[in-house]
């Protein structure tokens, strides 16, 4: 644990010493901000005219109507921004020629990784957590049932770990940030998409492809269900990305 520890505060300070971190927040509290603020005055429009027919507002519903399309609209938002935190997480590294001296410390290669990984969660955690002045701004004026809402974190969190395991792993591949972002989000878009190909699959195929879709586990999320599946295929899946990533650096051993 102190090898870890010692690891993620090294990865904090580099991240917070530099404009990254800064220009993350700034890009993702603008887009979101943007994203909400589109969702609420539609919502706001589309309730004045339903004040003026019982029957459409009977149905509505600020978590349905303001929080379900933003959490949605905010996931697609982590598809872009995750690998600008990870892409210099080894490809940095191994540039400036510090990964050798680096692994012959004395932690574990499973203590590097934990400890990077522990940090760009961390950053992560900072970044999503500026979306909590959305609840907070719609609960001042409106009723709101907190159960949706934590459960569509939860299901964020759990994407986004997944989207950061999968860029530490492109990140481990080379040596150029700029690269290493690119298959990172290549990557991810391809899980993304695995749902919409399996329109065009077998039935056997099409549930694979479906099962594999990390857009389909996070569904459930949005529209308040926790599903174990659904947790067991986020958890399951960063697992592997970490344990493959592990093998990538214990193959710079193996190379000299």
């Amino acid at each position: 644990m102190r090898g870890i520890w010692a690891i993620f505060k090294k990865e904090i300070r580099l991240y917070f010493a530099s404009p990254v971190a800064y220009a993350i927040f700034t890009i993702f509290a603008v887009i979101c901000g943007w994203v909400f603020s589109s969702v609420f005055f539609f919502f706001s429009q589309f309730s004045m005219q339903a004040a003026m027919n019982p029957m459409m507002a009977r149905d509505l519903n600020v978590t349905d109507g303001v929080f379900r399309p933003l959490f949605q609209n905010v996931s697609v938002i982590m598809l872009f921004m995750m690998p600008l935190i990870t892409m210099r997480i080894f490809a940095e590294e191994k540039k400036s020629g510090t990964i050798e001296l680096l692994l012959t410390y004395p932690v574990r290669d499973g203590e590097v990784l934990l400890g990077k990984y522990a940090a760009a969660l961390a950053l992560f955690l900072v970044m999503l957590g500026l979306t909590l002045l959305y609840p907070g701004m719609v609960t001042y004026f409106a009723r709101m049932e907190p159960g949706p809402i934590l459960t569509a974190y939860l299901g964020l969190f759990l994407l986004g770990a997944a989207f950061l395991a999968l860029g530490i792993l492109t990140s481990s591949f080379t040596e150029n940030q700029i690269v290493a972002a690119a298959v990172g989000f290549g990557a991810a878009i391809i899980f993304w998409l695995l749902t919409w190909f399996s329109d065009f699959a077998g039935p056997v195929l099409s549930r694979i492809l479906g099962h594999l879709s990390l857009i389909d586990h996070f569904e459930n999320f949005a529209k308040g269900v926790v599903d174990t599946r659904d947790v067991i295929y986020y958890v399951n899946f960063s697992l592997l990305c970490l344990f493959l990533t592990l093998r990538s650096l214990e193959s710079k051993r193996w190379r000299g």
